[in-house]
């Protein structure tokens, strides 16, 4: 936005802050237009003893002009009174045009009806930029792993419900369908701030949607196969070793990474986890899903509401429901239910 303000007074640090703050404020209520097609002019003065300091101010908009004019006895008063009024005037004229395909317009019977288009879809309006190919490659390049932990997780509850025949559907089965479903043409892109909240929607349809194919198909058994795990090594032997004769143990290989976990750590962290999923079992499905997606993907209740295509009171009542249950629940006994408690955010 392109900003000239004169001052016919004594111009002090406190006046030009204040101007600042305000345009600033201005600029934000006109992010739909265009920067470059915005330009404000304004005067501060110094009228008379009795009125004070007079403040206008005029801007000029792709779709219209705004004016305001305030007076008070000091220039501070009068520079917020005037862009006060400026802002409720740039509001109404937002409204306005955000219902300007709705104007009835006189016209003639020979004349032919006008196309009207709200303004949000005119050349003067910012459009917000939307996921493209390559902010999905990204995004999968670097937390496809955290991805295929949720469909791992969700598969999982879904056979201990009995929702599901065991192996019906794999994981590279969903994943594949959310790589499909996101980098296909069909259906609308959101913006780049939804993309990891989107993709997890994806997750659950594309679940969905491969429970009611996998149902249509009539799964064979072949008696004659054997019910024994085959033996591919065809040897007792270890696969692999720590440490082989013929290798050199270096330094290297005897100083710690603090960044990395323990063995002892990642012992703890699936146990933990274990323990969740047998405490989350018997809950109800909408509240164990809402519960994962809140307390281990990190997702706000906002996210989950359009991830879940439910309302946010559904969405924190299901949350309260899977803690109430989680503390009740036989598998967490009390040497892990403070630890539990603490990580997931339950307390």
């Amino acid at each position: 936005m392109n900003v000239h303000i004169s001052y016919k007074l004594r111009k002090t640090p406190d006046l030009e802050k204040e101007i600042n703050h305000l345009v600033e404020k201005l600029r934000k209520r006109l992010q739909v237009f265009r920067p470059e097609l915005l330009h404000l002019k304004g005067v501060v003065e110094q009228s008379s003893p009795r009125e004070g300091t007079t403040v206008s101010l005029n801007l000029r908009l792709p779709s219209g002009q705004l004016a305001a004019q305030r007076s008070a006895q000091t220039p501070l008063v009068a520079i917020k009174n005037t862009f006060d009024e400026l802002l409720q005037q740039t509001t109404r004229h937002k409204d306005l045009l955000r219902s300007s395909h709705k104007w009835t317009r006189r016209r003639s019977n020979k004349s032919r009806p006008e196309a009207q288009v709200p303004f949000e879809q005119t050349l003067a309006s910012v459009q917000p930029s939307t996921v493209s190919a390559e902010d999905i490659r990204c995004y999968v390049n670097v937390n496809l792993s955290r991805l295929e932990r949720f469909v791992e997780r969700e598969l999982y509850f879904r056979e201990a419900a009995e929702q599901m025949v065991p192996d019906s559907v794999t994981k590279d089965e969903v994943i594949d369908e959310v790589i499909a479903g996101a980098l296909g043409d069909g259906g609308d892109k959101p913006d780049k701030m939804a993309l990891e909240s989107w993709l997890y929607r994806l997750a659950i349809h594309a679940i969905g949607d491969l429970l009611v194919r996998s149902s249509d198909n009539v799964l064979s058994v072949h008696l004659e196969d054997s019910a024994r795990m085959p033996n591919v090594r065809a040897s007792d032997e270890p696969e692999l070793q720590f440490h082989q004769p013929d290798e050199t143990l270096t330094k290297e290989s005897v100083i710690a990474d603090r960044r990395v976990a323990t063995p002892e750590d990642i012992a703890s962290s699936d146990e933990m986890d274990m323990l969740v999923q047998s405490a989350l079992a018997a809950a109800k499905p909408r509240d164990r899903e809402v519960f994962i997606l809140h307390t281990m993907e990190g997702f706000s209740v906002a996210e989950i509401a359009a991830i879940t295509d439910r309302r946010p009171e559904s969405i924190n009542a299901s949350i309260l429901a899977a803690r109430e249950h989680l503390r009740r629940s036989p598998p967490i006994g009390s040497r892990f239910q403070s630890r539990l408690l603490r990580n997931t955010g339950t307390d």
